[in-house]
């Protein structure tokens, strides 16, 4: 091989290395800054959202079973970095966790990407730990199957804690 041809291969090498090295750079500093995709998923969970029209008379019939007369009507970040966050339920089931498509997305580090599930069924609202690695608890009860999450009663994810409310 000629000088010239040695002297492109070193500096093709020394390109790759570059990249690779501002490659890893972006990744440590998504991690300890967040990404820019998780704050514009983050945004766009604050904002409020129009309602959908959706029919929900049967949970309100089935609801005086508990000791509460009314359905909850919404969800409630009461502890954690989404602190004050509230998301209205409209009997779409919501998802939590780190991933950026997430209902409500949680930047911690004790949350899974698809950590857990909130959904209507049968007039009441069900907690599903969705095979999370730090798990989902319901007050002090760890979930490890779907169970009925009553008004107030505290939901832990990692650092963040919510609540059903009127």
């Amino acid at each position: 091989m000629t000088e010239f041809t040695l002297t492109l291969i070193k500096l093709a090498f020394l390109a790759v290395l570059w990249l690779f090295v501002i490659a890893a750079v972006g990744v440590i500093r998504a991690d300890l800054f967040g990404s820019k995709a998780a704050a514009r998923a983050a945004n766009r969970e604050s904002k409020p959202r129009p309602p959908k029209p959706r029919q929900q008379q049967p949970k309100p019939q089935r609801q005086p079973r508990s000791a509460q007369h009314a359905a909850p009507t919404k969800l409630v970040v009461v502890q954690g970095e989404r602190a004050g966050t509230v998301i209205d339920l409209t009997g779409v089931p919501i998802t939590i966790g780190r991933a950026n498509d997430a209902t409500l997305v949680v930047t911690d580090d004790y949350a899974s990407s698809r950590h857990a599930r909130i959904y209507a069924q049968d007039g009441q609202w069900i907690v599903e730990d969705l095979g999370s690695t730090n798990g989902t608890y319901l007050g002090r009860t760890k979930v490890s199957q779907p169970m009925p999450v009553p008004p107030g009663v505290p939901v832990r994810i990692g650092k963040t804690v919510i609540e059903l409310r009127k």
